[in-house]
Formats: structure tokens, sequence, C-alpha cells
């Protein structure tokens, strides 16, 4: 491990999230409906990226990041357009949502253990945006607007959590791939 790696107090966080054994029953839960999901050779391909390098998820997961993101920029300015289009894009991110889950968990499967227990906390993160960002679309379509403002900064707090941890996992992966001469999902503790 490197001199800043020891030091980062964000590294050391999630490297106690790799040993910490309090999320293996959901990963025993979710763990065999997440086989299935990539159990067919053509759809695993497909989802985990072989064909180009890049799995599905590092791109899937940028429409509901995007979405609800630009929806907040959007709510800097007070005028009825802004606020239509900032509605708009928290419904689309919301529309994102599932298939970044589920391309997110098709990587999940392959990781090692420790790479698990750190998804599982994205995961949980994520889910949390996704509800927090539901309640702001249907505070704004009732025309609460000021509440669905508020909902959105605190989804936005949220998936910023679970955005670091999966580049966390992003970025540790391609170190392991690199040093195995591989394309193939790996992660650490496992």
């Amino acid at each position: 491990m490197a001199e800043t790696e020891r030091t980062n107090g964000y590294l050391r966080l999630v490297e106690r999230l790799e040993r910490t054994d309090a999320v293996d029953g959901v990963i025993g839960v979710a763990e065999r409906p997440a086989r299935r999901l990539v159990a067919h050779d053509a759809v695993r391909r497909f989802l985990h990226g072989e064909a180009t390098g890049i799995p599905v998820h590092i791109i899937a997961k940028d429409m509901p990041f995007g979405a609800w993101f630009m929806a907040q920029y959007l709510d800097w300015f007070p005028d009825e357009s802004s606020r239509r289009a900032a509605r708009r894009l928290v419904g689309l991110g919301l529309l994102g949502a599932a298939p970044a889950a589920v391309t997110g968990w098709a990587d999940w499967v392959a990781t090692g253990r420790g790479a698990r227990r750190v998804g599982v906390v994205h995961a949980a993160a994520n889910g949390v945006a996704t509800v927090v960002f539901a309640a702001s679309w249907v505070a704004r379509v009732r025309d609460h607007h000021r509440l669905g403002v508020g909902l959105a900064r605190v989804g936005g707090l949220a998936l910023v959590a679970g955005g670091f941890l999966g580049g966390s996992m992003s970025r540790r992966r391609r170190a392991v791939d690199r040093r195995a001469g591989r394309a193939v999902v790996a992660g650490p503790g496992g």
C-alpha cells in the first residue's frame, strides 16, 4: 500500500468496510439472484463489457447521476421553465436508476468479498438517494417546489457518498486488473 493510502482517512474507511462482516447477511441474500442475472454467457459478457472493455454500469450510472445534479443546478434559478426542467430531470434520473442498479449488481457479483461489502454500502447509499429523489419528484409534481429542492439536496449528499464508494471500487478494480494483466472484474478481499 502506498504511503498516501495509509494516511488517507477515506481509504482507511473503505478498508474497514472491506473487513467488516456486518453486511455479510445482505451479501448472502443478494448473491443468488445476482448470479442468476449473469448466468447466461451473452448477458454476462454484455453487462461486464467484455466486447468494449467498459462495464455497462460505468455508462448506466451516468444518467441518474447527471440528471439529478443538473436538476440541482437548475434549482438555483427561480423561473418556471427552470423548475419544470428540474422536475423532468429528477424524473429522468428515477427512470435511469433501475438500469444503473441492475448493471451495478451484475458487476458486484463478480467481485471479491471485500468489494462486495463496500458494494452493499454503495448500493444502500444510492438506494437512499433514489428514494429521496423520488420524494423530491413527488413534491415537485404537487407544486411543493421548496420541499422538492430541499429533498434533492439531501439526495445529492447520499448520491455523492455512494459515488465515492463506487469510485473507490472502480479504482481498485483497475489496479487489480493492471497487475494481473487481465480485463476481469476483481476487487480487494477476494
